[in-house]
């Protein structure tokens, strides 16, 4: 399917900002939308933002206005800009792709792939 590898994470002061980077490999050809999550201990894995292919892109009420997707095509790619950053920020996020493509009897195979993640710390 598709493999996932995130970058830039780190340590932030409150209004500071941060770009995270996702490189996609594998079945590139078949992703749709790719994403951005967070997650805290305890607590779900919420949508932070996301991009369609054609650059439709859907956010976060909490991020909106602070914080930009980005998406490369060519190569592969989708960045998340964080700007105005808060202490509420700190999570670990994680980059998500999903598409569809079709197997060698052409049944279509419907994907959700992730990353790894990466740590993102605001401090105060």
């Amino acid at each position: 399917q598709v493999q996932l590898v995130e970058s830039g994470g780190g340590l932030v002061h409150a209004g500071g900002s941060l770009r995270l980077s996702c490189a996609a490999s594998g079945r590139t050809s078949s992703i749709n939308t790719m994403a951005w999550y967070r997650q805290t201990p305890g607590r779900e894995r919420d949508l932070v933002a996301s991009i369609a292919k054609g650059g439709v892109t859907n956010y976060a009420d909490s991020v909106k206005d602070r914080f930009t997707i980005s998406r490369d095509n060519a190569k592969n790619t989708v960045d998340l800009h964080m700007n105005k950053m808060k202490p509420e920020d700190t999570a670990r996020y994680y980059c998500r792709a999903e598409g569809i493509y079709y197997n060698d009897d052409g049944a279509p195979v419907v994907y959700g792939s992730w990353g790894l993640g990466t740590q993102v710390t605001v401090s105060s």
